[in-house]
């Protein structure tokens, strides 16, 4: 089968890291991923913002990427889920309406990619530090991503996996909300990170970047020590793979693209 990298952006440019990990991750379980050149953004910035004939140009270079794929695997549950909206861009173009149903029934999130797909919830990892994890709202609530991270997650050994008080409230970045509503979104984040230090938690762990790095920016800003990393990272670190098994503050940074070969 031939399974595609969609990278989405924020990973691509600012998070390179998650990519390289789910690649390696999914390499030492017998799935070789590809990566698409041609991808680029999947159009949620315009779509939310009532750009909707802009979002189109988009969508047809992503659905034009991943059309001889068999399965699309993302590490974004936001990204994941803005290809469902696809179908609706383009429901009085039949031929860009077909291009969108199969795409949407071929793409997953990482995490349901490994559970549901290839029926994996044990990947062998060992992470002996404190984590509590952030289901973000776009994955758990309308992807409805919910039991497979907590699968994975409970099957790591050694690590201490604390729930996270009010999980399900919004981490306050809603991707341009952030921006428009800067204040609100600003509260939101600070109460999020009140109940992140309620768990003495060493480790945040997410499926979203985009969440992940508006809370490791409160955290910074608040002097924290809570090390901020997406769930395909830690299970990659976990399996032996990395270099590292420190803990540090933060998240990782760095500006290339990730190449899946």
């Amino acid at each position: 089968m031939k399974v595609s990298l969609f990278i989405t952006c924020l990973s691509d440019a600012i998070y390179p890291r998650v990519g390289e990990a789910m690649v390696r991750l999914l390499a030492a379980h017998g799935v070789q991923l590809d990566f698409p050149p041609v991808q680029t953004c999947c159009g949620q910035p315009s779509y939310n913002s009532g750009y909707w004939e802009e979002t189109r140009t988009a969508a047809k270079t992503i659905l034009k990427a991943f059309e001889s794929s068999d399965f699309v695997v993302s590490p974004s549950g936001s990204c994941t889920y803005m290809v469902h909206h696809y179908p609706e861009l383009f429901k009085d173009d039949p031929y860009w309406l077909q291009l969108a149903h199969e795409l949407e029934a071929k793409t997953y999130e990482f995490t349901q990619f490994l559970v549901q797909v290839l029926g994996i919830t044990d990947v062998g990892a060992h992470f002996p530090y404190k984590v509590t994890y952030h289901p973000s709202c776009h994955g758990s609530r309308l992807l409805g991503v919910k039991e497979e991270p907590i699968a994975l997650l409970s099957h790591v050994r050694g690590l201490e996996l604390v729930p996270l008080p009010f999980a399900e409230d919004c981490c306050g970045f809603g991707g341009t909300f952030a921006v428009k509503m800067s204040d609100i979104s600003g509260a939101m984040v600070s109460e999020k990170v009140d109940h992140i230090k309620e768990t003495e938690a060493q480790v945040l762990v997410g499926l979203d970047m985009a969440c992940l790095m508006n809370i490791a920016g409160n955290l910074r800003h608040r002097g924290e020590q809570v090390r901020v990393m997406h769930l395909a990272e830690l299970l990659y670190e976990g399996g032996g793979y990395h270099e590292s098994g420190t803990i540090h503050a933060g998240h990782s940074e760095r500006k290339s693209r990730c190449r899946a070969e």
